[in-house]
């Protein structure tokens, strides 16, 4: 595994550490380095999220390690001290795990066996125990009984989960409808404080919409739901028929129906069902989505910038055309690419060094090949919200001689 950007993990968007917090004294990786406390560490796959100062290693033995900030419990270790490595979850070590998502402060784990565990931050129900408990320092199951699990996503104060017939399920904060339940769960506490119906176990997500311009809404029957992602406020989800739909926090054109409208409710991306438009696989950065056709072709829509123009419908990224793309890493404005034999990156500045274009040239506006990371095979890559993980082939003596030769990171 490989790691770039920031390591300061109480510092990560934000000005100073919250009160009480020593703040630690992670520097900004300006390019791909070894984490040298895996080194011999198998890894299968990586998770973080673009509202995420944490992340979880998943290993080729199915364990679970996590590090970052810890400041609700998130990383699961029943306290809330920062672990600047990773380090094995020992409440999961008897489950094998299959994958894993970031919220926030909070994180889903899912098992082999189609359960999920959730931990960190509770205050709006977004692990989905039953409760509003603050915080849930080690991992617990989510009250859920249901098809097996097998997908899961986390926005920012919100969870959803995909079970193996095809239907979504959704707990958390409902602010801008992300949840999909047709409601924002918006109420009067007093005649002048606002208060939130949050989920606190998972709901099923049960109508799908289609909009014409003068706001009709026609319900979608059946609908299997085989690919999603979930932004900060929003979430894209894509059909058995290649139909993508997007619901949730609608501003800067990052639910791709041409206006700023939240939506409530599951709505089809019209742009997507054209022929030959059929859409295999969505990301979500925390302000904008990705969409990746039948063809490959890469299509952006919302705001990747924080000023200037947003997509506010899907738009081809003309740069990537050609490419065959594997694995897609977004962040709050930085995309990571990794297809064919390159790694492609992208994104405004500041940035905290998650690009990986060394320290000269800190951030682009236009898609980039990652220079550090030429001859390394990337396998996958994710995006947390100032650093980015890559796991990386090595296979052969040529793919371990160019691995060894990335610089070395012990914090």
């Amino acid at each position: 595994m490989l790691i770039s950007g920031g390591t300061n993990w109480d510092l990560i968007g934000r000005k100073a550490p919250p009160k009480g917090v020593k703040g630690g004294t992670g520097r900004n990786l300006w390019s791909p380095h070894r984490l040298g406390s895996l080194n011999g560490v198998r890894v299968r796959l990586v998770a973080s999220g673009c509202t995420s100062s944490h992340s979880i290693v998943i290993t080729e033995a199915g364990k679970a390690m996590s590090f970052g900030r810890n400041e609700k419990g998130q990383l699961g270790h029943g306290d809330t001290k920062r672990r600047d490595v990773p380090t094995l979850i020992e409440a999961l070590k008897e489950h094998n795990i299959m994958s894993a998502a970031c919220g926030r402060n909070h994180t889903l784990i899912l098992t082999d066996r189609g359960t999920v565990f959730a931990f960190g931050d509770n205050k709006q129900g977004q692990c989905g125990v039953g409760n509003q408990q603050q915080q849930i320092l080690t991992p617990t199951r989510i009250s859920y009984e249901g098809p097996p699990i097998v997908k899961v996503s986390c926005g920012g104060e919100f969870s959803v989960i995909l079970d193996c017939k095809g239907s979504l399920h959704s707990f958390g904060c409902p602010e801008y409808g992300q949840l999909g339940h047709n409601t924002d769960g918006k109420y009067f506490v007093t005649s002048t404080k606002l208060g939130f119906h949050c989920e606190t176990t998972p709901k099923k997500v049960v109508m799908f919409v289609e909009k014409t311009k003068d706001g009709h809404k026609t319900p979608i029957e059946v609908v299997e739901i085989i690919e999603f992602s979930c932004g900060a406020n929003h979430v894209v989800a894509v059909d058995s028929k290649r139909r993508v739909f997007s619901w949730g926090f609608g501003g800067y054109g990052r639910l791709g129906h041409a206006e700023q409208k939240d939506e409530m409710v599951p709505r089809l991306i019209k742009f997507f069902d054209m022929q030959g438009k059929g859409v295999k696989s969505v990301h979500c950065g925390a302000s904008f989505s990705l969409a990746i056709n039948d063809f490959g072709a890469v299509y952006l829509f919302g705001q990747t910038k924080r000023t200037g123009e947003a997509n506010m419908y899907p738009k081809p990224v003309q740069d990537l055309a050609g490419w065959n793309v594997r694995s897609v890493g977004c962040g709050v404005t930085s995309i990571v690419i990794a297809a064919d034999d390159s790694v492609i990156a992208w994104g405004p500045s500041p940035t905290y060094g998650e690009l990986g274009f060394g320290e000269i040239h800190k951030s682009s506006t236009t898609p980039m090949e990652v220079k550090a990371l030429e001859g390394v095979y990337v396998m996958q890559v994710t995006l947390g919200m100032g650093h980015s993980l890559f796991v990386v082939r090595d296979h052969t003596e040529q793919e371990c001689e160019r691995i060894n030769k990335l610089p070395e990171f012990t914090p």
